[in-house]
């Protein structure tokens, strides 16, 4: 029984040498060099070519490198009875809600407009924000969403958020469904998109949802690019109903150095750095996984593959 490491980004090395901590006998192999495919039967992975899983008979788990498992699901012809698991990690989690947290108090302490008057050598004191009066939103309430939207609510700002069905979070509002988008976005200052890509999630970030947020609220983005349609963002920047956008993540990565984002004075990019993967804490939950797995056990965290996370 063999592990399959396929990643672009994620160090092959430092994986090995972290999931070698608790299983020092593991045979790791990296894709495309993996030898006997019917070695293996658990795949570590993120951005497999579509078709490959198929390959490894004996497949029993595709474990995702990071939170998010629609690059998993672009394969149309996953193999059935293959358990699908995504990395619940305490410390990305806590990366996130920083990000989320760094950009809310940039937009509310107006430090993007402080930025622009420094860059004219302008010295113009704004009116003081009101915490309390400072909505914000967390599209999204899954184990990332969650922790960001209680770190935002113990600064005092009034918080809400919404998921596809009903949550409780001690000192948040939360809205559900279809229908409790609208009066959610209706409330919210800042909004901050921390979703699952899925078809259903796709393109929600539109013209409509922006129009549905009061005039002057900010977007944050560090979920995934799909989520945004770009044109509708630049308009409404542009027409100034909507203030700013903090983004993290983007349709093509890296972002081509044509894309209007790159130059928008009302755009703050960072190149999908708000929460990576980090093997030190994440290699624990893969390691219990593999051996759950071989020991005919559910692994932990595994997505429901019809709502697709």
């Amino acid at each position: 029984m063999a592990l399959l490491f396929k990643s672009n980004s994620d160090s092959a090395a430092r994986w090995e040498k972290e999931l070698r901590t608790h299983i020092p006998d593991l045979d790791f192999r990296v894709w495309p060099d993996y030898g006997d495919p019917a070695d293996i039967d658990f795949a570590l992975v993120w951005g497999m070519p579509a078709g490959e899983f198929h390959k490894f008979p004996n497949l029993r788990c595709i474990a995702s490198l990071g939170a998010g498992v629609d690059h998993i699901f672009r394969d149309p012809d996953l193999p059935e009875g293959v358990a699908i698991t995504r990395l619940v990690d305490p410390w990305m989690a806590q990366a996130m809600s920083e990000y989320v947290l760094l950009q809310v108090l940039r937009f509310h302490r107006q430090g993007d407009i402080y930025a622009r008057q420094q860059a004219e050598k302008k010295w113009d004191t704004l009116p003081f924000p009101d915490t309390a009066k400072r909505r914000v939103g967390i599209l999204g309430l899954g184990s990332l969403g969650e922790d960001a939207a209680k770190k935002i609510a113990a600064l005092d700002f009034p918080t809400a958020g919404w998921s596809r069905t009903p949550k409780q979070i001690a000192g948040v509002e939360c809205y559900s469904g279809q229908d409790g988008l609208e009066p959610f976005l209706k409330r919210t200052d800042i909004l901050c998109c921390l979703l699952p890509l899925t078809p259903q999630t796709e393109n929600i970030i539109d013209a409509k949802l922006l129009a549905t947020l009061p005039e002057g609220a900010f977007i944050v983005n560090s979920a995934r690019g799909k989520h945004v349609v770009d044109e509708d963002m630049i308009a409404a920047l542009d027409s100034g109903h909507i203030a700013g956008a903090a983004l993290d993540v983007f349709r093509e990565e890296p972002m081509p150095a044509s894309h209007p984002y790159w130059a928008h004075p009302k755009v703050l990019v960072t190149p999908h750095a708000a929460a990576l993967t980090n093997p030190r804490t994440g290699a624990k939950q893969v390691a219990d996984n593999i051996l759950r797995t071989r020991a005919g056990q559910p692994p932990a965290y595994v997505v429901d593959r019809s709502a697709g996370y």
